[in-house]
């Protein structure tokens, strides 16, 4: 399977828990000609902006490592631009979800990363 065929399977499997904890998936790689977010959901009155990590193998570290103050930074200036782009006023969260192989299982979620 090609790596972009994998990166899809995680992130379908990521919107798929979404779904069954109550999200609204309301769009998937979104992206605009700066930036790009993974998914985004709705719950309640909150929009999420998850990050997808996919790891083969655990002998990297997990996923969820990998996000870092920087890439934290590049999720924030991503989702304000959503923000602006879909005239959004209300709350708003950083997320990450962390999918694994070979089942693509979830192995781990981070409601809010700040």
């Amino acid at each position: 399977m090609s790596s972009t065929a994998t990166g899809q399977q995680a992130e379908q499997a990521a919107a798929e828990f979404l779904v069954r904890h109550g999200y609204d998936v309301i769009a998937r790689n979104w992206r605009n000609r700066l930036c790009e977010i993974d998914i985004v959901a709705r719950k309640d009155d909150c929009v999420h902006f998850v990050e997808v990590k996919y790891r083969r193998a655990d002998a990297q570290g997990s996923g969820l490592e990998y996000i870092t103050k920087g890439k934290q930074k590049q999720m924030k200036f991503a989702a304000e631009q959503w923000v602006f782009e879909n005239r959004w006023t209300g709350e708003v969260n950083l997320a990450a979800i962390e999918v694994c192989a070979p089942d693509y299982a979830i192995g781990d979620f981070i409601e809010s990363l700040f």
